[in-house]
């Protein structure tokens, strides 16, 4: 059997008042654009998550919001403070909770970026692979039952993509 994980960075902030904290700070039109970009494209290659672990950042959960309406059905969806500006290895852990066959995981970089390098064996050809901007979405496949046992190395690239590089 096996399990998918999209790993989606949060899509472009906006910086207009610095008196925003970082936590709260939402989308700008470009972001919106670009998650609802991503949800039609996640749509058109049938990546449909059946369980979302997003941070709980104003950021992360309006572009989940961005991208859902293109999905069919209704997924899970669980806040995780955790995901925060999580490391790898809180991900890691926080990945081997879900239930779900095709989970969709949101977060921030730099962590989300390290935590694609390390779950894939090869990385896509991808030079935005390395940076991982905003929007940047990985899918990949792990041959397991159990999220509980997947490892960093064993996830096999399906896809990669950044929100400018979409074509739907």
């Amino acid at each position: 059997m096996t399990k998918r994980l999209i790993l989606t960075r949060h899509a472009k902030s906006a910086w207009d008042d610095p008196l925003v904290p970082d936590h709260d700070r939402p989308l700008n039109e470009r972001g919106k654009a670009a998650a609802a970009d991503l949800g039609d494209w996640l749509a058109s290659r049938g990546y449909v998550p059946d369980e979302v672990l997003c941070s709980d950042a104003l950021r992360t959960r309006k572009t989940w919001s961005g991208i859902a309406p293109a999905l069919p059905g209704t997924p899970i969806l669980h806040l995780k403070p955790t995901l925060y500006h999580a490391g790898p290895d809180v991900m890691l852990a926080v990945l081997r909770h879900a239930t779900s066959d095709t989970v969709m995981m949101i977060g921030h970089n730099p962590g989300i970026a390290e935590f694609a390098h390390r779950l894939v064996a090869r990385a896509p050809l991808n030079p935005e692979f390395q940076r991982y901007p905003t929007g940047a979405t990985l899918v990949a496949e792990f041959e397991t039952d159990n999220w509980a046992d997947v490892a960093y190395g064993a996830g096999v690239t399906l896809d990669f993509i950044v929100p400018r590089e979409l074509v739907i």
